[in-house]
């Protein structure tokens, strides 16, 4: 992309993607720092991965009270949630909420993609082009992109030819799919196939399933919030905020400092089974060493096993279901509601893909290596290019035109999931090195546009017009990333998207920062309190030349 725009206009910062990091970084650039600038979005309207995962059955896997900003205690009075676990088009109406609470709009431009964006080294201007032939520039590019927004649509051949219809559950089609009656076939059961399964097998003719990977998964028993809970969380907004900000995983519970392996039996199956009845992700927070110790996780992993084939009739699909190659929650644990008992109906059948592989799409279906399957839809919940997917996808390049895609190309490389060396101004909001997906995102993302928007304030009170991510800072960052993951048991689940291992060609790296998002906020602060240490800073001197801020 040529840099040399002269027609272009210009703002203090450019955003990417309109979910709920482009709408806080937005409204905290604008009105804390009276910047002028635009939310670029390629949906025709605000909520980013909601708006665009309309699929049967999508809900929030954290609870409601949980998923939702806190830094304003006008908007948390004006919100309450229905549920426990918030289903797609609740969420979408808190986003729309926040976006017109705050009058946000207007600084949006929807319908609209990033095609490129180049970093000018002369001007230490970020170029930007746009899917609407339009031209910008800005002193900052921000990008909120989501780390599960590029569909990973798998690419097995002859689907071309497939005479039925065929959805990915991140597009489906706002009017809907119409299963009664039909031949559907599901692709996939992760997170959002275990959603999606159970709505449509009370809608399909008959549904088939296709599983490569057996999934644990917790019962969500979601339910309607109370009253009385609705008044909670109005009351106790700042204790629920400080405890998420505390966590782990940003959530509102706490982990039980207890390892599983010092109690006794007796006393692990009892807190297993009430933490089954309750339900919800809490079932991880049992016991402080499931993720660190493959012993005491064994007995997580067992119970839960024990409780499928418990649930599921047919002793064949029950065997597969529980045929589980990871340790519990070391892939991303779903919840679930009435996932194992939908194969007890008569309309559902379970295909095993692990052993007789897909080998294409035909006009008529999905032939496995041993059955021709014939099906009117196809349904793909194949998940995401996680992560980085988005962020390649924009063309963006840095200095001397270094693109996002070569600087990655043995993986992504980051300073604290924030700042990418070679791409100076350029911010990313739940990057790769960042808690990002290990974590309950609201709160993940308050921190990071709360650090953006202080460090741009920083620059602008000194005088400073660039910062940029110090290389062997990088490098320690990566390393403390691959440390942190190393002591839990994440790493051990070869095929988790965790490390980009569900993407043909893509960089086997473990890409989210395992180390806890309480920890994670102490080293941000500690660079801060450093005069962002391992960050580049410069001020604008004579001409075009950038000298180091001492």
């Amino acid at each position: 992309m040529k840099v040399t725009q002269p027609n272009a206009r210009h703002l203090d910062a450019i955003i990417v993607g309109a979910g709920l990091s482009g709408i806080y970084q937005l409204l905290s650039l604008r009105d804390k720092l009276g910047m002028n600038v635009k939310v670029f979005e390629a949906g025709e309207g605000v909520g980013g991965t909601w708006h665009h995962n309309r699929y049967p059955g999508a809900r929030c896997d954290s609870e409601s009270h949980s998923y939702m900003f806190y830094f304003s205690q006008a908007l948390v009075q004006s919100w309450e949630w229905s549920e426990r676990y918030p289903q797609q088009s609740e969420i979408q109406r808190y986003i729309d909420h926040v976006a017109d609470f705050f009058k946000l709009r207007p600084d949006m431009v929807f319908n609209t993609r990033v095609n490129a964006a180049a970093y000018d080294d002369a001007a230490n201007l970020w170029r930007v082009q746009t899917s609407d032939g339009q031209s910008w520039s800005a002193d900052y590019l921000i990008t909120a992109v989501g780390c599960l927004s590029s569909a990973n649509v798998p690419a097995i051949e002859g689907l071309d030819s497939f005479k039925g219809q065929w959805v990915h559950t991140s597009a489906w089609p706002k009017e809907g799919v119409d299963m009664r009656g039909k031949r559907v076939g599901v692709v996939g059961t992760g997170s959002t196939g275990i959603q999606a399964i159970p709505v449509i097998a009370e809608q399909a003719g008959h549904l088939t399933v296709f599983q490569r990977t057996a999934n644990y998964s917790i019962p969500a028993r979601n339910a309607p919030l109370s009253e009385d809970f609705k008044q909670y969380v109005k009351e106790k907004a700042q204790d629920i905020r400080q405890l998420m900000n505390e966590t782990p995983n940003a959530h509102c519970f706490r982990i039980d400092p207890r390892s599983a392996l010092e109690v006794s039996e007796e006393e692990r199956l009892a807190v297993y089974e009430a933490a089954w009845a309750k339900g919800g992700l809490q079932f991880r927070a049992t016991f402080a060493d499931l993720l660190r110790d493959k012993q005491a996780n064994d007995t997580a992993a067992e119970f839960i096993k024990a409780k499928i084939r418990q649930v599921v009739k047919d002793p064949e699909k029950a065997a597969l279901l529980s045929d589980i190659d990871h340790p519990f929650a070391a892939k991303r644990p779903p919840i679930d509601s009435h996932y194992f008992e939908t194969y007890n109906r008569n309309n559902v059948s379970l295909v095993d893909i692990r052993s007789h592989p897909i080998e294409r799409i035909t006009p008529q279906g999905i032939k496995t290596a041993k059955a021709q399957y014939d099906l009117d839809i196809i349904v793909f919940a194949t998940g995401f290019d996680a992560m980085t997917g988005s962020l390649l996808r924009m063309n963006i390049s840095g200095r001397q035109g270094l693109s996002l895609k070569d600087a990655w190309a043995a993986g992504p490389r980051t300073y604290l999931g924030l700042q990418i060396p070679k791409f100076p101004n350029l911010f990313t909001i739940t990057g790769p090195g960042s808690p990002s997906v290990l974590c309950n995102l609201p709160p993940q993302i308050e921190q990071h546009v709360n650090w953006i928007t202080d460090c741009i304030a920083y620059m602008r009170d000194n005088g400073i017009q660039q910062i940029e991510a110090d290389e062997q800072a990088s490098d320690d960052w990566v390393q403390q990333v691959n440390e942190a993951a190393n002591a839990t048991l994440l790493p051990q689940v070869l095929h988790s998207w965790y490390l980009g291992a569900n993407v043909p060609g893509k960089p086997r790296v473990f890409m989210p920062y395992a180390g806890g998002f309480g920890r994670y906020r102490g080293i941000c602060d500690e660079v801060v309190a450093n005069r962002y240490r391992g960050f580049h800073l410069h001020c604008q001197l004579a001409g075009s030349s950038l000298q180091t801020d001492k």
